[in-house]
């Protein structure tokens, strides 16, 4: 599946809940699903700068794909980390560079959250996309 068309299915489950406490129960739901990262990689240098809450992202090159894994302290970061993996795990690291972000925007999603939560997931968007950059960098190499 394509970013995009991934990010379509998201807006679409999205949109069938009738309010936003439904959706962070969903979002808490998709948390338990995040592709866990292993304890030897929760370290400094994979935990997000600008998170309130404590995030780790990995990420290891399989092939000419980017595998995601993470893990936060915070149920509904975690939640929040789920979606953006759905979306850009196990995807080439120049589609994951060229993805537009809109269906955050159409979701709701930052509009929803707190101040600090909303930095945290720039925040991680900002590092899955440095991530990808330095991949790029090693497939170009």
């Amino acid at each position: 599946m394509t970013i995009k068309e991934i990010q379509e299915e998201i807006v679409d489950e999205f949109t069938m809940f009738e309010d936003w406490m439904q959706r962070y129960e969903y979002m808490i739901e998709l948390g338990k699903s995040v592709p866990v990262i292993e304890d030897q990689y929760k370290t400094d240098n994979n935990l997000i700068k600008g998170c309130q809450s404590k995030v780790w992202l990995h990420s290891e090159l399989k092939g000419d794909k980017i595998h995601f894994t993470a893990d936060s302290d915070a149920i509904i970061t975690k939640g929040i980390v789920a979606v953006l993996l759905r979306v850009f795990n196990d995807q080439s690291p120049k589609d994951i560079l060229d993805a537009e972000m809109d269906f955050i925007d159409e979701i709701g999603l930052k509009e929803h959250l707190s101040p600090t939560r909303a930095n945290g997931l720039v925040s991680m968007i900002k590092q899955i996309k440095l991530y990808a950059l330095g991949m790029q960098s090693k497939l170009n190499a």
